[in-house]
């Protein structure tokens, strides 16, 4: 066990380093409290406290003065930007995300995974206009919550969709309504159905619905979705909508292996 007086470093202080910064990054804009970290990290405080000390130093990280709470840093995004060059997902996404919002009228949504999360790096709104624009863009979700983080579940195994959920069942209890069972069933049902269906969860009088995008070396890494007002979400159109999904994540895997060769 890492005792309080070891010194922080080496791989297990990088994990924890990771996990910090995937934390504070799921508490959005608001920042997070130490007291929400070290219970999401399962970190002792005063570890916490010295790994966070040394991402601020670096400028990864920056503390509110006022509320003390942790944020995202300028050095992300300056990694975020040196990175765009070599693989940049939105701006790929970007014509099967427009053409989705033309054909459908509705609000698009491309989701990136993120260790055990998913964060949103785009959205386009249709023509329809009742919208819901349930997700900004850069927000972070627990895997699972939403159509999108149902999606990138649904072609795991069993075992791993069960270690995630688990992993992120504090989390999950700040959606009002949600929890880990329902969860669970959502992703047996995008199994069965080759789509996730989310309309159990977050947004009344919403549905949404999503679709994984595979890489063929390892897990899913992104997930489209579309979001409408119940009404125009019956079982006949979700299925229209399943198939124009599919058709675009086609082509927007392609685009991808061509960009990285993976």
């Amino acid at each position: 066990m890492f005792s309080r007086e070891q010194p922080v470093r080496g791989t297990q202080s990088i994990h924890r380093a990771a996990s910090l910064l995937r934390a504070i990054a799921s508490h959005g804009r608001n920042g997070a409290r130490l007291i929400d970290l070290s219970q999401q990290t399962q970190l002792e405080q005063p570890t916490a406290r010295r790994i966070l000390k040394s991402l601020i130093a670096e400028g990864i990280i920056m503390q509110e003065p006022e509320s003390r709470r942790y944020m995202l840093g300028h050095l992300v995004l300056e990694l975020g930007l040196a990175a765009a060059p070599q693989f940049n997902l939105q701006r790929l996404g970007e014509p099967s995300l427009n053409r989705i919002a033309e054909k459908t009228g509705d609000t698009v949504f491309l989701s990136a995974r993120s260790g055990y999360d998913s964060v949103c790096i785009d959205r386009k709104e249709g023509a329809y206009p009742i919208k819901t624009l349930t997700l900004d863009v850069g927000t972070r979700r627990p895997l699972g919550v939403g159509a999108g983080g149902v999606a990138l579940l649904m072609g795991l195994p069993d075992a791993e969709v069960d270690d995630i959920l688990a992993t992120n069942a504090r989390r999950i209890q700040r959606f009002s309504g949600i929890d880990v069972p329902l969860l669970k069933s959502l992703v047996k049902r995008a199994q069965r159905l080759d789509y996730a269906l989310n309309d159990r969860q977050i947004t009344p009088g919403a549905i949404s619905i999503g679709y994984p995008l595979n890489n063929p070396s390892g897990p899913p890494f992104a997930a489209i979705s579309i979001g409408a007002i119940s009404l125009r979400m019956g079982s006949a159109r979700q299925r229209q909508l399943a198939a124009i999904l599919r058709q675009e994540v086609k082509i927007l895997e392609a685009l991808v292996h061509d960009a990285t060769g993976f």
